[in-house]
């Protein structure tokens, strides 16, 4: 299998290591997502179904409460019209406990799924309220001929006995729907254990497929490719040894081959070499004797020995630059004469200009002073806009405060007219009972006084009762009113709180553009200061470069003091080069420079130049000399 591998492309064993590696990690991700995907859709479900199911019996169980409540009513009825709405408003309460069975029964999906438990608690909540419906019928039967206290005895036995059945069913159930909720949570939970392992099985996995690409990646490839290297390193360094993996088919291969090709190409230039090495020994000691004659002074000694036709061309140019340096020396001293009367007007003309230059630098430190004032200055101003826009930073938070303060002042004003709300519903539930209350000592009284003089003290206190219920009653009424005054002023309170947002509102507007414009004055004085600084600086440097062009001034004056002794040298050292026109040249230097004398040359005269450059470019100073010196670059 390695041994195909090495006749594989690089590129083709790239793609399949990382097509591995891409294979198990898509595993792990896919199969991570599935799992969470799968265990989020069950919890979601079962959530959705637990929440409508106990919806459901809270409803039933609250039907039942009220179905318990109307049965005492018809039985404390006052008149035939109390009777026949109690009567409705059960036939109602009856439909309403029917449809909020139907609901729990839908949202609980009861099948085999739910277990038989839950199926048989059903059945059994079922039981309960049908024995209730029947048990208020014969409830209201009873009490609707008129049998009183038979109605009551049946309320407190068979009727209690059956409320208090169906209310304990819908207990069972509610603990069968939390039991059931943790089941589907517990196996949701073992569900994402299992997919975690799996996962983890898939990740050794691949990173065993890793560990064995990575093997066959360094046999098939690094390994030869280390070895290639060393045989390299060895053919570099004059060893003549055969290029191993000449056999392979990939990239590793044709480098092999490739590198066997230079080997193959270096023994055959080695052997043209020493051919060509004679041919230079020829050439090399003709020039060899021309450079000497050179170094000697004599100009007029030409190379005149055959050169092989490769380096003809060389002896020709040889002996052209020869001869281009015989007419430059022949310049040389012809144009000593006019560098030496340039040299002295030059001398003349830096003193004028360093006089002049000084009285500009002065100047210019002035000015720079000044500059530093206005930047100092400026950057006061800028300073200040600075902190006026701090200033105004604060104030927006300030106003910000304000209004989540005003946020807050309103909800807990939309919270206190809630609880007036619900106060209310507690005042009218009040009501309620004062009115029942006064319904009972009704009551009361009437079998009071059937009961003749030995009701009468019950008589006297159900009368009591019955004021005491009705001034509840009014009680409750002046409450309700009490608590409408309440709201409306909280709704007055509100919209002044509104008002006072609106205004802070409009404040912090204001306050806003005013920090955009201080924000804009700082930026302008910030620019300026920063332009006055940059002015400053270019001032600066302008008072030191014109002090620096004075010093330079007296060193060209210095230079061209010394270039007038350095054109005598100049001409006394061409005459001692024989151009075949030596008495023309000797005759020059007397007449350029007759009191020059030969010595050592001087410092050179750019060396001050190390701490300024002048940005002028130097003029030529003769034709001539400039042609000399481009024919001796080109030699």
């Amino acid at each position: 299998m390695l041994s195909r591998l090495n006749d594989w492309p690089l590129s083709r064993k790239m793609m399949l290591a990382f097509g591995v590696l891409f294979i198990a990690f898509a595993s792990v991700a896919t199969i991570s997502y599935i799992a969470e995907r799968s265990a989020l859709d069950y919890a979601e479900n079962s959530n959705k179904r637990g929440l409508a199911a106990t919806t459901a019996l809270a409803r039933v169980q609250d039907q039942i409460k009220q179905y318990r409540i109307l049965v005492f009513a018809h039985v404390n009825r006052i008149s035939e019209q109390d009777r026949i709405n109690t009567e409705e408003r059960m036939v109602k309460a009856g439909n309403t406990l029917r449809t909020a069975t139907a609901d729990y029964a839908e949202a609980a999906e009861l099948s085999e799924r739910e277990g038989e438990q839950v199926t048989r608690d059903f059945a059994q909540l079922e039981s309960a309220i049908d024995e209730l419906e029947s048990t208020n019928a014969e409830l209201i039967a009873i009490s609707s001929a008129q049998p009183r206290a038979e109605a009551i005895q049946f309320l407190r036995s068979d009727a209690k006995e059956a409320s208090h059945a169906a209310i304990e069913a819908v207990e069972t159930l509610f603990s069968e729907v939390i039991d059931a909720r943790q089941a589907a949570f517990d196996e949701a939970d073992a569900f994402g254990s299992r997919m975690l392992m799996f996962s983890i099985v898939i990740s050794v996995l691949g990173v065993g497929a890793l560990v064995g690409i990575w093997f066959g990646l360094n046999r098939s490839v690094a390994a030869p490719l280390a070895t290639l290297a060393d045989t390299t390193q060895r053919l570099a360094d004059g060893n003549d040894l055969p290029v191993p993996s000449t056999h392979r088919s990939d990239e590793v291969g044709k480098i092999a081959q490739a590198v066997d090709s230079f080997r193959i190409a270096a023994a055959e230039r080695s052997e043209s070499a020493i051919r060509e090495a004679e041919e230079q020994r020829v050439v090399t000691t003709a020039l060899s004797e021309g450079l000497t004659s050179l170094s000697e002074g004599d100009l007029t000694s030409d190379v005149q020995v055959d050169f092989p036709p490769a380096y003809a061309e060389l002896k020709t140019n040889f002996n052209e630059a020869v001869a281009r340096l015989r007419e430059m020396i022949s310049a040389v001293a012809d144009s000593a004469e006019a560098i030496g009367t340039g040299s002295r007007e030059i001398s003349q003309a830096s003193e004028d200009l360093a006089r002049r230059t000084e009285s500009n630098a002065a100047s210019l430190e002035e000015t720079s002073a000044s500059l530093a004032q206005i930047d100092e200055r400026l950057r006061a101003t800028a300073g200040a806009g600075q902190k006026t826009v701090e200033r105004a930073d604060s104030a927006i938070q300030t106003v910000a405060g304000g209004r989540s303060i005003a946020d807050e002042a309103v909800q807990a004003m939309g919270r206190v007219s809630e609880s007036a709300k619900g106060i209310d519903a507690v005042i009218e539930g009040l009501d309620k009972i004062a009115f029942q209350t006064r319904v009972l000592a009704m009551n009361a009284a009437v079998e009071a006084g059937r009961a003749g003089e030995a009701g009468r003290g019950f008589a006297v206190v159900a009368d009591l009762v019955s004021a005491l219920a009705m001034r509840a009653e009014e009680e409750a009424k002046l409450a309700r009113d009490q608590l409408t005054v309440t709201q409306t002023d909280i709704g007055t309170a509100v919209n002044a709180v509104e008002r006072v947002d609106g205004a802070l509102a409009e404040i912090t507007e204001g306050v806003s553009e005013v920090h955009d414009l201080l924000g804009t004055m700082a930026a302008d004085n910030q620019t300026q200061s920063s332009s006055v600084t940059e002015i400053t600086s270019a001032i600066s440097s302008m008072d030191q470069s014109t002090q620096q062009n004075a010093a330079m001034v007296e060193e060209t004056s210095a230079a061209a003091r010394n270039l007038l002794s350095e054109v005598g040298s100049l001409s006394e050292r061409a005459s001692l080069f024989q151009t075949g026109n030596a008495a023309s040249a000797k005759s020059k230097v007397s007449v350029t420079a007759p009191a020059s004398k030969a010595r050592s040359l001087p410092a050179p005269v750019d060396k001050p130049a190390k701490s300024y450059v002048s940005p002028v470019p130097a003029l030529p100073v003769d034709g001539a000399v400039q042609n000399g010196a481009d024919d001796w670059n080109d030699f």
